[in-house]
């Protein structure tokens, strides 16, 4: 099983910055991505960011140019550095991990990102 612990969440004003982080442990080697996803209230769960193995992003066109996924393999750590944050960024951003061999995706807990004045 791999097992996701996020931090770096917070209150920020509009235009300012944050950096999520997302630590990996378990069988780190299932791996195939890392990811964030984000869930405002009233609405689904949508994907914000990830990152593939071979070195692969994929961006929501709603945070293209503004944020940027990185990983520290040697950390088994996973960030999401937010530029430019604007109130409709305001959400719980959850961790994600597609895991290799039909096993089931990782979740990490949720850390809430606020982007208000």
């Amino acid at each position: 099983q791999v097992q996701l612990v996020e931090s770096g969440g917070g209150l920020v004003q509009p235009g300012g910055s944050l950096i999520l982080s997302c630590a990996a442990s378990g069988k780190i080697g299932t791996i195939y991505a890392m990811g964030w996803y984000r869930q405002a209230p009233g609405q689904e769960r949508e994907l914000v960011a990830q990152l593939t193995r071979d070195g692969t992003t994929n961006y929501a066109s709603a945070v293209r140019g503004r944020f940027t996924i990185s990983r520290d393999n040697d950390k088994n750590t996973a960030f999401l550095r937010m530029n430019n944050l604007k109130p409709e960024d305001t959400a719980v951003y959850y961790c994600h991990a597609v895991i290799m061999d039909n096993v089931p995706s990782a979740w990490g807990q949720g850390t809430q990102v606020t982007v208000s004045s």
